[in-house]
């Protein structure tokens, strides 16, 4: 069994207020899901932001792996490597 890998999550200035301010957090896990699912027992005011339902993101809610939206890859269902670099990018609104 592998051991533990902490993957950076980068947390954008408009919801930095519900993880007491961190710009990144260290999460384990081997899937985006896993990672938003951590985040989401330890941040529960974040999840609230970032879940519509349990295992649906908000649709304003934007998640990417290494510079990469994970719609186009496995949505919450990519696999994550060591090395990988996961973001949570709200939509931004206006004209």
């Amino acid at each position: 069994m592998s051991t533990t890998t902490l993957i950076p999550v980068a947390i954008p200035t408009a919801l930095r207020a519900q993880v007491d301010g961190q710009s990144e957090l260290q999460v384990s896990g081997e899937t985006v899901k896993a990672i938003l699912e951590s985040i989401n027992q330890q941040y529960p005011e974040l999840g609230k932001r970032l879940f519509k339902t349990e295992g649906e993101l908000n649709r304003f809610i934007n998640i990417y792996v290494n510079d990469e939206d994970i719609r186009f890859m496995d949505n919450l269902d990519t696999t994550l490597k060591p090395s990988d670099e996961v973001a949570i990018v709200p939509a931004i609104a206006g004209g």
